[in-house]
């Protein structure tokens, strides 16, 4: 039977994607830049005799696995390879050797698994039909987000994949086990600048100038009610500043001030009216105090759609390769995630992979210098993209 033979292998192939774990853990590279990580895993393709293209979107490499009838069907899987610009904290054989520059949140293990579903898929080429696509991606932790530039350079054609699947590390699950919800899962996530122009002077004469910081206080609080007063009540929104900067002296009122945020919601018609009301009311509230305001607001991630079908079908497969009790519903995040781009071509399931120790170690949160995982759940990962893989080609 497939499914014991997938899970053999990925006891089997363990110690191997442990290692790569360990090796692009320890070299860690920033979104876009991923360029030996890229090499390590054309190395490691070529050694399993995988076909590659590389240096898609950069970075990017997308694979071919075909098993019996090649053209019967397409089921791609997706993990990112970039790391957060981060200094870790973690005192283990693998901790980065790059300063300033750590895998916080995950992608090595990603990487990894996937690479560990491919030696399996390769091995068992002649047990499945159709064709595996495999998608090493680059950005996703920056604006545009390597998925939407993958796609722009075809990533989704020749062949054409029927569906896409993607894992993600969970340390608030544990190892062994797997999360999923069917439908609306993650927010759409936009970045939001504005910059206030006013008319500096002496922090004592503030009559003489336009102060671009006390105007700064009420667009910042002024910009909630966008969120509690126009959204719908009905509908996830969350609109945060996480940066001002302006000013330089305790008696001195500058002539500038920089906010930066970001804009979250479930809803796309939504998504957009939330911009505009964004840039109305800054534009009208600066112009009331006598500043000039600059809103840009460029499209981020849209919102993360798990097909329902799929990711029914998913949840159903979970439970067969780990057992019913090892298979959770999750609830909706507002952080995104730019394989969200890919599910707006086809269906798709991003499914997350549970990562602590029995609920006492390796909980530190993703985007933490501490973050870290049981490498036990390199063999979940690796043998559920496999598994998935396999069972989405025999869908019609």
């Amino acid at each position: 039977m497939i499914l014991t033979k997938i899970q053999e292998k990925a006891a089997q192939y363990f110690p191997e994607v442990q290692a790569i774990r360990h090796q692009i853990h320890a070299h860690p590279e920033l979104s876009f830049r991923e360029h030996n990580t890229s090499s390590f895993i054309e190395e490691k393709l070529k050694a399993l005799g995988i076909k590659y293209k590389s240096g898609v979107a950069g970075t990017g490499i997308v694979a071919l696995i075909e098993g019996k009838e090649p053209g019967k069907r397409c089921i791609a899987l997706r993990a990112d390879m970039d790391a957060l610009p981060i200094q870790e904290k973690n005192d283990v054989a693998y901790k980065s050797q790059n300063d300033g520059v750590m895998h916080a949140c995950g992608h090595d293990v990603h990487t990894s698994c996937l690479l560990g579903a491919a030696h399996i898929l390769q091995d068992l080429r002649d047990e499945w039909e159709g064709t595996v696509k495999l998608v090493f991606q680059p950005g996703e932790e920056m604006h545009p987000g390597g998925a939407s530039l993958m796609i722009n350079e075809g990533v989704l054609d020749n062949p054409k994949p029927q569906a896409i699947f993607a894992l993600h590390v969970y340390p608030n699950l544990p190892s062994g086990t797997i999360g999923l919800r069917p439908g609306q899962y993650m927010a759409s996530a936009d970045e939001v600048y504005i910059t206030i122009e006013g008319k500096g002077g002496h922090a004592a004469l503030p009559h003489q100038t336009v102060d671009p910081i006390a105007i700064a206080a009420l667009v910042i609080t002024g910009l909630q009610q966008v969120v509690s007063r126009k959204a719908d009540p009905l509908i996830p929104s969350v609109l945060t500043f996480g940066k001002i900067e302006g000013g330089f002296a305790t008696n001195v009122i500058p002539d500038k001030v920089e906010i930066l945020g970001t804009f979250r919601t479930f809803d796309e018609k939504w998504r957009y009216e939330a911009h505009q009301w964004i840039k109305d009311f800054t534009d009208q509230t600066c112009a009331a105090y006598g500043a000039k305001a600059t809103v840009e607001i460029p499209a981020g991630y849209p919102s993360l759609f798990n097909d329902p079908t799929l990711a029914t079908q998913t949840e159903e497969w979970a439970k067969a390769y780990l057992g019913d009790e090892n298979v959770s519903h999750l609830d909706m995040r507002m952080s995104g995630e730019d394989f969200s781009f890919y599910t707006q071509h086809m269906p798709g399931c991003f499914f997350r992979l549970g990562t602590n120790r029995g609920n006492k170690e390796f909980t530190a949160p993703v985007h933490n210098a501490h973050f870290d995982i049981d490498e036990d759940a390199l063999k979940t990962g690796m043998g559920m993209m496999a598994w998935c893989a396999v069972n989405g080609l025999k869908q019609h």
